[in-house]
């Protein structure tokens, strides 16, 4: 795992907890009823693939260098987590599917997602009986978690102006946008999501039946206590809590519902808080508005960061 320590947050946090879920080799997958059948054991040796990579940006590394893969438009970067995984895991070349996107909603694993640079084909084809491993990151751009992120950056910035010209007492303006007394616009797009996360790893089994499958959660975008962004991200303070409970609770709808598909849940919130795109450039793991290394805007970094044990 030495290389691992080489390597930046955007490779280095979700490949060291992926390549511990993956060799640790504990899977499950629904059978007859509501049991589950257990379809390697903590024994058996982590697969050597054909391994194929499904997902967002989140997954495919927008702007860390170098860029690779076709379509261009997607984004794919020969350094995100999944090219490192593959290595780790000694998955030879040919044996490796990254068809990961920027963009990409879980519509885009079975239909042809169109990009500025070229159309990616559904994601799923790459799917095959022999598939051994799966990996899946997504859900962020079903319930529009950028398109939130960018109008409360945009609401924060004139709270903040507010705030030095006159007493402002509402300081979570954003949030207002997306709720409403019990209604709770972002809550109902988690729910709708995951009915179609859980479709969509029904139809990776069933393309990919003997398929270990790992589902990938988020990364912490925004600090795991208090309400202050600075000018990494100028944020109301409410709306730091309200947009880190709703990063939080999608990430427990996709550990939910990979559970209950019998998939393994890799959880990348916990090993990365205090690491989020409010902390200094030294220590983060997510890029703020004005990156300071190669990398899109909130969005994992590649920068190097050794201080960080990954898991052995």
């Amino acid at each position: 795992m030495g290389s691992l320590a080489r390597t930046g947050m955007g490779v280095a946090l979700a490949c060291g907890v992926l390549v511990t879920a993956v060799s640790i080799g504990q899977h499950s997958d629904s059978g007859d009823g509501d049991k589950a059948r257990v379809k390697k054991t903590s024994a058996s040796a982590p697969p050597k693939g054909p391994y194929v990579a499904l997902g967002d940006s989140y997954t495919s590394g927008p702007e860390i260098p170098p860029q690779t893969g076709d379509p261009a438009g997607c984004d794919r970067s020969g350094r995100n987590y999944l090219s490192v995984v593959a290595k780790e895991l000694g998955v030879k070349a040919a044996d490796f599917r990254d068809v990961s996107c920027s963009g990409a909603t879980i519509t885009d694993l079975t239909t042809p997602q169109s990009t500025d640079h070229g159309t990616n084909p559904a994601e799923l084809s790459a799917l095959s009986a022999s598939t051994r491993v799966v990996t899946l990151g997504i859900g962020g751009n079903d319930i529009g978690f950028s398109s939130m992120m960018t109008k409360c950056v945009a609401t924060g910035s004139l709270f903040k102006l507010a705030d030095r010209l006159t007493d402002v007492t509402d300081n979570a303006p954003c949030k207002k946008k997306y709720t409403s007394g019990d209604t709770d616009e972002v809550a109902q797009k988690i729910r709708a999501t995951g009915d179609r996360v859980t479709r969509a790893l029904a139809e990776i089994d069933r393309r990919a039946p003997g398929a270990r499958v790992y589902v990938v959660g988020y990364p912490a975008i925004l600090p795991a206590e208090g309400t202050e962004c600075g000018r990494e991200l100028p944020l109301a303070p409410g709306d730091v809590t309200f947009l880190r409970q709703k990063q939080q609770e999608l990430n427990t709808m996709l550990g939910d519902r990979a559970q209950a598909a019998g998939a393994t849940y890799v959880d990348t919130y916990a090993p990365s808080a205090g690491h989020d795109a409010c902390s200094p450039a030294g220590t983060r793991w997510i890029e703020p508005l004005r990156p300071s290394s190669p990398a899109a805007v909130v969005h994992p970094t590649n920068t190097v960061n050794e201080a960080w044990p990954p898991p052995s």
